[in-house]
């Protein structure tokens, strides 16, 4: 399936957000295909999620990643395992375990911890009923898990190698192994698979298991005309599977960060390694263009997280010395970024950019030049005090209220001072707005701005799912770390989307505004 040609809506939702009856206590690649009758319905045939991949140990953050290409355990549905189902179910649980299992059921928020713990126990015990029962050894399950041994032959061995060593390392940093595994001598690699060769075939199960479920979950929301958008993180974390098998291509003398700017003073540092673009470039890419072809194989489209910094990395030296842009000079930059960009697809998958904060003005020329739309956040499209017209944003754009690091448009309105909040009413899809209807952030203000997204000139629109129903709770705040960031769940079940009065209303609406604008 590819995108909808012309006029679309879709929305932004983490898929940790999702609540289902049978869930664990986070959303599931089963629910990617439960809530596509309801994104149906309301007429808003793209789902948007934040990345899939597997955070990196200790981290909640999507975009910490432990491999550019395993998806993260916490997200496959117990339920729809046969081995769990041949081993009793959720049945087998003990008393403690399903006093846990009910009580992230009915959590506000996803408590990565625990689920975390639950779900890997029970997906160890499978991977030992999965060889108990002989079906690890014959029959047409174990000939997939051999087909997919071959997909993934690019990147699976040395992620399964990688998590097996954590695990015997009591999960130190990989920089801390015996010189021998730190530099991936031959005979000391070959020697630790078959040392570790049942924790091997354990994580080869799990993403087996993974990537099954989300492409079966994917061809469930095509039958209801829903296409999937992925985000592909800007890098992986330096304890990472893909940072220890390709170290050369990665300084790990550096840090990724973004310059001062109006926001920040410091700029700041985000503690990621740098890519080494020279070695990349004489390599072709080829492990972005994996990473592009990995995406395809998952989702229609994908948004590209800080792609300033495949044109320009903001390179901060661990010895304090002075920070710099690789490559230098802007005609360089332009040269690599539409190289990174053209490998990035050259699997067939539809790309956007996320193009916010200090992007240099060539950065946004270049991605217009080669089709690649960027972002027009309502918020943040300015001319001084002056709100840009969304009628006249470029169709070659996804339009938005918010990304997953702002506050919901609902907080945004009511903090705004008020030479900002009629500023806004300027718009022309505001200006009907009386002061008592916009003093605060009202129905009337809410459904002026989704008009005015709406109808906007971009082709695709995608909202967060907190601006789809007006609530306040938001997904991240940049800067910080807690459990108050990446834990937001829908108060309602996916099967409540269909049933609760309020969110069948709010699904008549977006519907209705999706017929008057030309996006159903």
């Amino acid at each position: 399936m590819t995108l909808p040609k012309g006029r679309s809506a879709g929305i932004l939702v983490p898929l940790f957000s999702l609540r289902s009856d049978r869930g664990w206590g986070v959303g599931e690649f089963t629910d990617v295909a439960g809530i596509a009758p309801w994104l149906e319905a309301a007429k808003m045939p793209v789902l948007m999620m934040l990345p899939l991949v597997e955070a990196a140990l200790g981290q909640d953050s999507p975009y910490a990643a432990l491999s550019a290409f395993a998806l993260d355990p916490i997200y496959v549905s117990l339920d729809q395992i046969p081995d769990f189902q041949e081993i009793g179910g959720e049945g087998a649980l003990s008393p403690e375990e399903h006093r846990e299992l009910e009580a992230v059921r009915a959590r506000e928020t996803v408590d990565y911890g625990t689920v975390r713990r639950l779900k890997n126990a029970w997906l160890h015990r499978s991977f030992r009923r999965f060889h108990e029962s002989g079906a690890a050894a014959r029959g047409e399950r174990a000939a997939d898990l051999q087909r997919f041994r071959e997909e993934q032959r690019h990147w699976l061995p040395d992620y399964t190698l990688f998590r097996a060593l954590k695990e015997a390392h009591h999960l130190d940093w990989w920089k801390g192994w015996g010189e021998e595994l730190r530099t991936r001598q031959p005979h000391a690699l070959d020697a630790a698979r078959r040392q570790h060769a049942d924790a091997i075939d354990f994580f080869e199960y799990v993403q087996w298991i993974a990537y099954r479920q989300l492409a079966a979950a994917r061809q469930e929301a095509r039958r209801h005309g829903v296409a999937l958008a992925g985000d592909l993180p800007f890098m992986v974390a330096e304890d990472s599977a893909d940072v220890w098998g390709r170290q050369d291509e990665f300084d790990l003398d550096a840090t990724v960060g973004v310059p001062p700017d109006a926001f920040s003073a410091e700029g700041q540092d985000w503690g990621l390694p740098v890519y080494r673009w020279d070695v990349l470039a004489s390599r072709d890419y080829d492990w972005l263009r994996m990473r592009g072809a990995r995406s395809a194989q998952l989702f229609d489209l994908v948004r590209i997280d800080h792609v300033v910094g495949f044109y320009r990395t903001y390179a901060r030296p661990r010895n304090r010395s002075e920070p710099y842009f690789a490559p230098p000079d802007e005609p360089s930059q332009r040269r690599q970024g539409e190289e990174v960009m053209n490998a990035f697809r050259s699997a067939g998958v539809d790309l956007c950019a996320e193009d916010l904060g200090t992007v240099p003005p060539f950065v946004r020329e270049s991605l217009t030049r080669i089709g690649v739309p960027g972002y027009r956040v309502l918020r943040w499209e300015k001319d001084d005090a002056v709100f840009r017209d969304p009628d006249h944003w470029p169709a070659l754009s996804l339009a938005t209220t918010g990304t997953h690091d702002t506050e919901p448009v609902a907080v945004w309105w009511d903090d705004l001072p008020e030479h900002e909040r009629r500023a806004a009413r300027a718009l022309p899809a505001l200006r009907h707005l009386t002061d008592e209807q916009s003093n605060h952030f009202s129905p009337h203000v809410h459904q002026a701005i989704l008009e005015a997204v709406y109808r906007s000139g971009s082709d695709l629109l995608v909202l967060p799912v907190q601006d789809v129903f007006g609530v306040r709770e938001r997904i991240n705040l940049p800067g910080t770390v807690g459990p108050e960031n990446w834990s937001y769940r829908l108060p309602w079940s996916i099967t409540q989307l269909h049933g609760d009065p309020f969110v069948r209303e709010r699904t008549r609406v977006m519907a209705e505004l999706a017929e008057r604008f030309g996006r159903g």
